[in-house]
């Protein structure tokens, strides 16, 4: 067929990329003029030169073309699930022109291409397929892992085997032959892609679950979980070694639960994901913990606390000694709030150590020291060991069991600032946790100095959130009624949050100060409601007051905020 049967869905002119991004706005003049020296140094194209130094994602790349040009932009979902035109093209040719036949239709033939300028593969297609060519944009990761998916399995017969081998009682032992699965470049590019996606998602874990004839990928994104395409399954057991190997773990220990930490580069971004494995009746389910060292807020604002908490909060920071203590369930965001408070506090004139498990972020001029059980260094072992190192402000990740609780206590006594957490509801309970550790009475009113409780909620995407008056029964509920016309916001969805409404997430938090009145009902082993009663008339506000305040203003939603809270 002649190469004039090109489909006029094709003819458009190739715009400049430089000169596309240069007017998005999203990059700096200086910027793109060092990408593009190094695109020339290198003999790299811009676009991959871009991409790689974390100046703009793959998508946002892929969505300037797409405007430009005309041409729908692709998702993931979109792939299909089996090879198109197989026969008349070879998976190296669309490897390195980075395309993807999606359909063949009797007149005309769809293709996903990363680079939708590249004429030469699209006349190399018209010739393959003796049809006109419908060109779609995808980004390039999305590309690579539908190839990986699709051709990439290079010695199947191996990969099958393994998969067939990849239960709970599995007969893999060998752990060369492992080694050697885990290394294959298709299941290397697919563990790179879950990674890739995740950061572009903004997500904070990536979950890998073996079910029973598929692995399921999900990525927790501003606290909600979202399902993903499936590898393919003869891959799960070469995923789950490559992903144990990359984090230094026994890859033939599958009965036991294993814990490690992964480095990683991408797109310019320092990223330290997290670890852990658990066996399960179905094979090992993995969980990656993103941990974005360049994009972590540690900043009260940032957090979500406004002026009157902030104020109240570094009063209580400024204590010469005492416990400061944060409270709430687990993924409620204590460690993150611990870390600004440091920050806070970490000035030349101050020692400060903490003992963590794990130590999630590196913080400058701050000593850290990681647990490590299986050598017996604990939370109170480390803490003992601290004393003797004239600190001034000692951080404790958590406070599990009365000897770490106990030595905190002294360690207040003897005129430190000591930070930590619990795992209670709300901040008064955390008093009646103590005391029931066995935590004496008289000891916990010398020592604690402030309590914060708090919870994660999302944060509505400013580009779509809308506007809706509140139901008469919700503002009687809620007490509202002195408000006025109440004006809350919902979710609607637009591509600046991936349709979701939400783009973020934000604090609701409580602070309990103590007080003689509070230290009282301590001694008095008053129930936590009292407690509560007590310090919201010494005008604590709650986090249900907290996050309606912060719904009204159209931060989130009163649904999240309710959620959070567990109000009925």
């Amino acid at each position: 067929m002649s190469l004039a049967a090109r489909s006029s869905l094709a003819d458009v002119v190739p715009p400049v990329l430089s000169d596309l991004v240069r007017a998005s706005g999203r990059i700096t003049d200086s910027a793109l003029e060092r990408a593009e020296r190094l695109a020339r140094e290198s003999d790299e194209k811009l676009d991959a030169v871009l991409t790689r130094l974390g100046l703009i994602s793959e998508r946002e790349l892929a969505q300037l073309l797409a405007d430009a040009i005309g041409l729908e932009l692709v998702e993931t979902p979109d792939f299909p699930t089996e090879p198109v035109l197989e026969s008349s093209v070879t998976p190296r040719f669309l490897r390195e022109r980075r395309l993807i036949p999606l359909a063949d239709h009797p007149d005309h033939l769809v293709i996903a291409m990363a680079d939708p300028t590249d004429e030469d593969a699209i006349d190399a297609m018209i010739f393959a397929a003796e049809k006109p060519i419908r060109r779609l944009i995808a980004c390039a990761t999305d590309i690579d892992a539908a190839w990986d998916r699709l051709y990439g399995e290079g010695q199947e017969h191996r990969l099958a085997e393994a998969a067939a081998n990849s239960g709970a009682d599995e007969a893999t032992d060998d752990v060369d032959r492992l080694k050697d699965l885990a290394s294959e470049a298709p299941v290397i590019r697919l563990v790179n892609h879950l990674i890739a996606r995740a950061i572009e998602l903004r997500a904070s874990d990536i979950h890998l679950e073996p079910m029973p004839g598929r692995l399921r990928v999900r990525y927790r994104v501003d606290g909600v979980l979202h399902e993903s395409p499936d590898p393919p399954e003869r891959l799960r057991a070469a995923v789950i070694s490559r992903i144990k190997v990359m984090a230094k773990l026994n890859i033939a220990e599958r009965r036991l639960a294993q814990d490690g930490r992964i480095g990683l580069t991408i797109r310019g971004m320092e990223i330290d994901l997290r670890v852990a494995t658990t066996p399960t009746i179905h094979g090992e389910a993995v969980v990656l913990r993103i941990l974005d060292r360049g994009n972590v807020q540690l900043d009260f604002v940032a957090l979500g606390f406004d002026a009157a908490l902030m104020e109240r909060w570094r009063k209580v920071l400024a204590e010469p000694h005492g416990i400061v203590l944060l409270t709430g369930p687990t993924g409620s965001g204590k460690t993150t709030t611990l870390y600004a408070s440091l920050l806070e506090l970490n000035t030349t004139d101050r020692k400060i150590l903490t003992i963590e498990d794990p130590v999630e972020y590196q913080l400058g001029g701050i000593n850290q020291v990681q647990v490590k059980p299986q050598i017996g260094l604990s939370f109170a072992t480390a803490l003992r060991s601290f004393l003797r190192h004239d600190p001034d402000i000692m951080m404790i990740g958590e406070i599990r069991d009365l000897e770490t609780a106990e030595i905190a206590v002294q360690a207040a006594l003897t005129g430190h600032l000591i930070l930590s957490t619990l795992h209670t509801n709300d901040a008064a309970s955390a008093v009646t946790r103590l005391l029931d550790m066995g935590v004496e009475d008289y000891l916990l009113t010398s020592t604690l100095a402030g309590i914060a409780a708090q919870r994660l909620v999302r944060t509505l995407c400013p580009e779509c959130r809308e506007p809706t008056p509140a139901l008469p029964d919700l503002v009687d509920r809620l007490g509202l009624g002195a408000h006025g016309t109440v004006t809350l916001y919902r979710p609607v969805g637009c591509s600046a949050c991936g349709d979701t409404g939400f783009h973020g997430r934000t604090t609701i938090i409580e602070l309990m100060v103590m007080s003689d009145a509070l230290r009282q009902l301590v001694l008095q082993r008053a129930e936590a409601k009292a407690i509560q009663r007590q310090a919201v008339l010494e005008g604590m506000r709650t986090m249900l007051q907290d996050g309606i305040a912060k719904a009204l203003a159209g931060i989130t939603t009163i649904d999240e905020v309710l959620r959070a809270t567990r109000e009925d």
